[in-house]
């Protein structure tokens, strides 16, 4: 029966020519740009309202002309918490990917929302000193999505949803700008709150990681947005003698989820979150003692230390006995007196 309403529904869609589909374009759709100047233009994300859809995550791919350069790239607006690829800018390539979700979707701007808030993430670009490039691309730019970039349903499935991506193109002045404006740098510059506090989660499945133990965590900085992430295993106070790490450990750069080097879990975890502009916010995790285990080196300590131990004591019952025998030798031989 529901096989029949669905089939139904679909043909009356089909029939009436009305379908419903997610939007992702790049805002403004068109903009100039004098020579040393750059441009931040943003990714943003209409869902079909209408048809109650909502999107939890987007797999994009973008390109740009080679007469334009990417600089950077912000996430700290982005209505997306979670990264399982990081905005990354291949310039070799020019292209831009990402792969960004929400947990339970997003489903569209609140009434009255200027568009404003539906922001994935924000685009960097900058236009050379020495144009480069042939053709029209001497006085236009484009940036574009490619056919790989794809949205996926909030249905629990993994369904791809109808999408529809514009993108947008870059008039470009042979003028040179007056006073070169790089508002981007400004607001880099002028940056000096940090990222927004959050928590380490510590997580251990069967199924996960082969079975290890790893961390969790994600914040999200309102101006420039979070530059990367970096993380410490650090000697626990309870066991600084046998747990992990040295005092010395470096930072290592990493991204969440971080499968754990002490699988023992006596170590002191910190997270730390640095965004574009340098400022840093620090997260700290002590495992609870309870699902902590004897680290494989303290088994090695404490089985050298007990067959040292074993050792010096044979050896003192050793020396004691051969005194004894050694008194009662000395006692045999004395003469009588008599």
């Amino acid at each position: 029966m529901k096989s029949i309403l669905c089939g139904v529904i679909g043909m009356w869609f089909f029939m009436s020519g009305t379908t419903f589909a997610a939007t992702l374009y790049i805002d403004p759709n068109n903009a100039e740009l004098n020579r040393g100047d750059s441009i931040t233009v943003a990714v943003r994300l209409d869902t079909d309202e209408a048809a109650g859809e909502c999107i939890n995550a987007v797999d994009g791919v973008i390109t740009y002309s080679e007469s334009i350069v990417a600089d950077d790239i912000s996430i700290g607006e982005s209505i997306f918490p979670v990264w399982v690829e990081m905005p990354t800018i291949n310039k070799e390539n020019r292209t831009i990917t990402f792969a960004g979700g929400i947990p339970n979707g997003y489903c569209g701007r609140l009434q009255g929302d200027p568009n404003l808030t539906n922001t994935v993430v924000e685009l960097v670009f900058r236009s050379p000193g020495m144009q480069v490039g042939g053709g029209s691309e001497r006085t236009a730019a484009l940036i574009q999505f490619t056919d790989q970039t794809t949205a996926y349903l909030n249905d629990g499935l993994g369904t791809k949803a109808r999408l529809e991506k514009y993108g947008t193109t870059v008039s470009l002045s042979p003028d040179v700008g007056t006073e070169i404006i790089d508002t981007w740098r400004e607001e880099v510059q002028a940056d000096t709150f940090l990222p927004e506090a959050f928590s380490i989660s510590l997580e251990q499945d069967e199924n996960t990681f082969d079975g290890n133990a790893y961390i969790v965590f994600n914040t999200t900085d309102k101006q420039t947005g979070i530059s990367h992430y970096e993380v410490i295993e650090e000697n626990s106070r309870e066991s600084k003698l046998f747990s992990f790490g040295a005092a010395n450990t470096p930072w290592e750069k990493t991204r969440s989820p971080y499968v754990l080097k002490d699988q023992s879990l006596n170590s002191l975890i910190r997270v730390r979150a640095i965004d574009k502009a340098g400022n840093e916010y620090i997260a700290t995790l002590m495992p609870d003692e309870s699902m902590r285990k004897a680290a494989p080196i303290n088994f090695i300590v404490i089985g050298i230390l007990t067959v040292v131990t074993l050792l010096i004591f044979a050896i003192m019952v050793s020396l004691g006995m051969r005194k004894r025998r050694k008194k009662r030798v000395i006692h045999e031989t004395v003469p009588s007196t008599k």
